[in-house]
């Protein structure tokens, strides 16, 4: 398979009562942790990159090694942009082969919003790609971007259900609570919200910032309509935390045929308990 819009892969998820995980990447080892594992486990995939991530690993870089891991697996894959701002910067990339755009307007005021999201919808949907939109906003950081709590705020269900309606998105990331990066003490999820939200709102719901949410609210989370669940900051610090630890053990080694290795694995062991939480496990059929 190839690259691929989220839309029926949420779709499908909202029907049958799983969420479809979306992991960020950075380089050819997320990529390959990823893919290797969602096909070990036979569940769809959505492959996250921010706009620092594609200025980093470059675009054309990115598209061939997700177009090779979607060949090799026989998955299919959407590769995502992940809170892009920039409607000519996703135009580019959209033309570029990927299919699931995520635009951010969430800091701006609610028309504003609407109206940068319409634009994006126009653009994304022109090429079949599937767009995805935030109302509320999340505290925490996310590469460059640094919300401070006072800052972030919840997403109103009436506010939402106008969102949706006058946008035209097919997915929306909601604010209950979350937060990107990882938690100090135990987050506090609004799930009367998110069951208003879900009354009001037809279509998928996305919960940014799932690393570190314990199982139980997680699991809650999707019982109550989220259908794609975001996370990160989980990733890279397995990633880190074993190659740091590669490193204490073995302070002459320069190769990174050897070092990245205990990365990859750490990094496998988050991919796979996530997909175990989403429920998406074997729910390849049909696609």
């Amino acid at each position: 398979m190839f690259l691929v819009s989220n839309r029926e892969m949420l779709l499908k998820a909202q029907r049958e009562g799983y969420a479809v995980p979306a992991f960020n990447i950075h380089n050819l080892e997320t990529i390959q942790v990823i893919t290797e594992t969602a096909f070990e486990m036979q569940s769809p995939v959505i492959l996250a990159g921010t706009t620092a991530t594609y200025k980093y690993a470059g675009l054309d870089f990115l598209v061939a090694i997700c177009k090779t891991a979607a060949k090799k697996y026989d998955l299919p894959i959407a590769l995502h942009l992940d809170h892009h701002e920039d409607l000519m910067d996703i135009e580019l990339k959209v033309k570029a082969g990927i299919r699931s755009v995520m635009i951010d307007g969430s800091h701006l005021p609610f028309e504003d919003n609407i109206a940068l999201v319409k634009k994006a919808v126009q653009i994304a949907h022109k090429y079949g790609a599937s767009v995805e939109a935030e109302l509320g906003r999340l505290g925490g950081q996310e590469d460059d971007i640094i919300v401070d709590e006072k800052d972030s705020f919840f997403t109103n269900p009436i506010a939402a259900a106008e969102f949706c309606e006058r946008t035209g998105i097919d997915s929306l990331a909601v604010a209950i609570g979350s937060a990107h990066g990882m938690y100090e003490g135990e987050p506090k999820l609004d799930f009367d919200r998110l069951a208003e939200i879900r009354k009001v709102v037809d279509i998928p719901l996305v919960l940014h910032g799932a690393s570190g949410i314990p199982e139980q609210m997680l699991r809650k989370s999707i019982e109550l309509g989220i259908c794609k669940v975001n996370v990160a900051t989980e990733m890279k610090i397995a990633f880190a935390s074993a190659v740091k630890a590669y490193f204490l053990e073995n302070p002459k080694a320069d190769d990174p045929r050897y070092y990245m290795p205990p990365g990859k694995a750490a990094m496998k062991d988050v991919v796979m308990e996530k997909i175990r939480l989403c429920g998406s496990q074997n729910k390849l059929n049909n696609y």
